[in-house]
């Protein structure tokens, strides 16, 4: 949610004039953190930051720093106490004000901070610079009516409020209509969708209404919540075609006694009852989840609970947490905090078992058949081993040989081969090599021949590769000749700036 927030906080910027500074550059005129508070770690990394900023706009007159999103919301005035080169704060319902605040602050001359204490417009609604051409993000509810005790976030984003599904539908259907081949459903408690308006079942009425939309082929959401997860919502992802067989169900901890001292509204038995449903539904669907270690008050026989459930589940993966104390929740002030030395060993073998169950689970896929959506930035070392990447229907990353193996293998219907054979092959795929790659949005047939703890591997050629219109976008967005920027430069330094952590790519990890 955070990224596609970003994505909004672009987009209201670049409507403003301004546009995007060179990665690779230090010119940024204009830098915007937009931050996450559900980890000590996103602190550390922010006040890090701003201090290699300090000499930097000290050097560089009419730069302006800004601070949004989530630990904006908590720490409000403390920003600018700590770091009073800070231009502008504000905060998680308040981002469309972003370009008025820095207008403000830049005429004023003095820091601007405003934090709303409700939504003033739902983030659908604020112009957006997607990342992807072939993929985007979809908000269908902000907020959160939980009462997690280990969560800063419901204090921060306010109660759930859901838009109108007919404002959902059609802002899918225009960008399908640009091209978006994929969307992702997106909600901080996504399966409560209807709390809001009325309809117990309005989640899953969502689903299927999204499988009616022509041209969308994958739809998956993010993240759902244990004691939301009814019958009806399974029935809609296996009966859905264009539903992906891939869910991200939060376990936070397999033991019950932690369960209710987490205010979690639902114990073990209830976990593997959903999991085990699913997998009826949809015997292929790949499961992950979230996991926090060293609870306050967690006993061995309490963690001993959580690697049980584990090995019940067999999730293709899962994040892992170490509890961190957020300031404002109820579990920051509970007895029994565990020492850090515990914690550690905990997560060790939390994680060392989970990475044999995800290397297992990853060998069942050897020998299938997957059509993978090529993906751009996936893999790190494509340009070395000339593959690409992409993602199974599961979410699964594989990375596979762009060229074709059968050279009549895309051949369109009645038309001949050059040697008279038979059908010849579409223009624009792969042949032996020789002909242009896939692009991102494409389609791409391939049989995984190896599997790791994190991805697949498919050595041999692609059995077959379908150009599709993501993929047509994806070119037209490259394609485009790049203009002289114009106006204000937008962006984070990257020279001096301290390289940032890995993030979960699951959410926000409140869940």
């Amino acid at each position: 949610m955070n990224v596609h927030d970003s994505e909004r906080l672009s987009g209201l910027l670049e409507e403003a004039g301004y546009v995007p500074a060179p990665k690779d550059g230090d010119g940024a005129d204009v830098v915007v953190f937009n931050t996450c508070a559900v980890r000590e770690n996103a602190d550390n990394r922010l006040y890090g930051n701003l201090g290699q900023l300090a000499p930097k706009k000290a050097a560089r007159p009419g730069m302006q720093i800004a601070v949004g999103g989530c630990l904006a919301q908590k720490d409000r005035d403390t920003i600018v106490k700590k770091a009073p080169w800070v231009d502008v704060v504000f905060g998680t319902h308040n981002i469309g004000k972003l370009p008025v605040l820095l207008e403000r602050a830049r005429v004023q001359e003095e820091a601007q901070v405003e934090i709303a204490e409700s939504l003033e417009a739902f983030p659908s609604t604020l112009p957006t610079r997607r990342e992807s051409a072939y993929a985007a993000w979809v908000s269908i509810s902000v907020g959160c009516n939980n009462t997690c005790t280990f969560c800063i976030v419901p204090a921060l984003r306010g109660k759930e409020k859901d838009r109108r599904p007919g404002d959902i539908l059609a802002e899918v259907e225009a960008l399908v209509a640009e091209g978006v081949s994929e969307i992702t459903l997106l909600g901080q408690n996504v399966n409560a969708y209807g709390s809001d308006i009325g309809d117990r079942e309005a989640f899953s009425k969502l689903l299927r209404a999204c499988g009616k939309i022509e041209g969308l082929e994958r739809v998956r959401f993010t993240s759902p919540h244990p004691r939301d997860f009814t019958d009806d919502v399974i029935a809609a992802m296996a009966e859905t075609p264009n539903v992906m067989p891939q869910l991200h169900m939060p376990l936070q901890s397999g033991s019950d006694r932690v369960l209710k001292a987490m205010r979690r509204s639902y114990r073990q038995e209830r976990f593997l009852g959903i999991i085990e449903k699913v997998r009826a539904a949809m015997p292929d669907a790949a499961i992950s989840t979230d996991i926090i270690v060293g609870f306050p008050g967690e006993t061995e026989e309490d963690f001993e609970q959580t690697l049980h459930t584990v090995r019940e589940s067999r999730f293709a993966q899962a994040f892992t947490f170490q509890y961190s104390k957020r300031p404002g929740t109820p579990a920051a002030d509970m007895e029994g905090q565990i020492p850090k030395a515990v914690v550690q060993e905990r997560y060790e073998r939390l994680v060392a078992l989970q990475e044999e169950i995800s290397w297992e689970e990853n060998k069942k896929q050897v020998g299938r058949t997957l059509e993978v959506m090529v993906a751009e930035g996936e893999g790190r070392k494509d340009g070395a081993t000339h593959r690409l990447s992409g993602r199974a229907p599961d979410n699964r990353l594989v990375h596979f040989n762009p060229t074709l193996r059968d050279a009549d293998a895309r051949r369109a219907p009645g038309t001949e081969a050059s040697d008279g054979t038979g059908p010849a092959p579409r223009p624009g795929t792969v042949l032996d090599g020789t002909g242009p790659a896939p692009r991102p949005g494409d389609m791409v047939t391939v049989e995984v021949t190896y599997a790791a703890p994190h991805h697949l591997l498919a050595e041999g050629p692609a059995l077959s590769i379908r150009r599709t219109r993501a993929g047509d976008a994806w070119e037209k967005r490259n394609a485009a000749p790049a203009e002289k920027p114009k106006g204000v430069l937008l962006g984070l330094p990257t020279i001096g700036a301290p390289a940032p952590s890995p993030a979960p790519a699951a959410g926000c990890g409140c869940d």
